[in-house]
């Protein structure tokens, strides 16, 4: 018993580390492959939290762990990858003289990544005392926004011929989408949770639906399904609140 108290820590310490790799990746330009670090911590984020429930030692000091991991994993390492993609899309201009607002633009705007592990971590500390949240989530949740960003490199290395990747290469979109995706972490919206509670159609009508239609737009669109997929989240929430609401 005294070993598997540490697993689900070892698993969370794992993601951490997934996370350290990805920013190190990230600072020297591998960008799909920091992506694929931080989407290697997501599995080790998922099965940390599924551990703790089946030895039953979850408590306070993995809870604070994970959130000090995800922060890394989830909030510092895409902020790195962001910033490196609008700093090369700025040709490498910051910190430099501005004389006009498009030079003040290319001064500052590789800085606004820095916001995503900011509103990460309000996110967390959020998520960490929100008792609301034990079921349902309320705004996205930093892994999901994660994946959104994590998203543009794959798109660029292999599908570099998509339909996005103009929005990719285009730095007031990227500053746009960063200030977008921060805000709907800390946002009131209440996404439906897959933490079913049983198996039944009837009861989970929404969840099936969103991850079907996840996995066809994935076969579609393959990386340029994902940011899709995680925008349809809140989207089909708040339908499903309003339908809710209606009936």
């Amino acid at each position: 018993m005294r070993i598997q108290k540490h697993i689900p820590n070892i698993f969370t310490l794992s993601n951490l580390s997934c996370g350290l790799i990805a920013i190190l990746l990230a600072f020297q330009a591998h960008l799909h492959l920091a992506g694929t670090f931080i989407i290697i911590g997501l599995f080790f984020d998922f099965f940390d939290g599924l551990l703790a429930r089946i030895f039953k030692v979850s408590g306070d000091f993995g809870k604070q762990l994970d959130s000090l991991a995800d922060l890394i994993s989830f909030g510092v390492a895409p902020s790195i990858i962001v910033f490196q993609l609008i700093f090369k899309i700025e040709n490498g201009n910051y910190l430099t003289q501005s004389n006009n607002w498009i030079d003040l633009f290319q001064t500052i705007s590789p800085f606004i990544a820095l916001m995503i592990p900011i509103f990460s971590a309000l996110r967390l500390a959020k998520f960490n005392i929100d008792t609301n949240q034990s079921s349902n989530f309320i705004g996205i949740p930093t892994p999901a926004n994660a994946l959104f960003f994590i998203a543009f490199p794959f798109i660029l290395q292999y599908q570099e011929d998509s339909f996005i990747t103009d929005y990719i290469n285009n730095s007031y979109f990227l500053v746009f989408a960063t200030i977008f995706m921060c805000l709907l972490m800390i946002s009131n919206i209440k996404l439906f949770s897959f933490k079913l509670k049983s198996l039944k159609w009837k009861e989970n009508k929404i969840p099936y639906l969103f991850i079907l239609i996840s996995i066809i737009l994935l076969f579609k669109f393959l990386f340029v399904a994902i940011p899709i997929i995680i925008l349809l989240y809140p989207v089909i929430s708040l339908i499903k609140k309003q339908n809710e609401i209606q009936s």
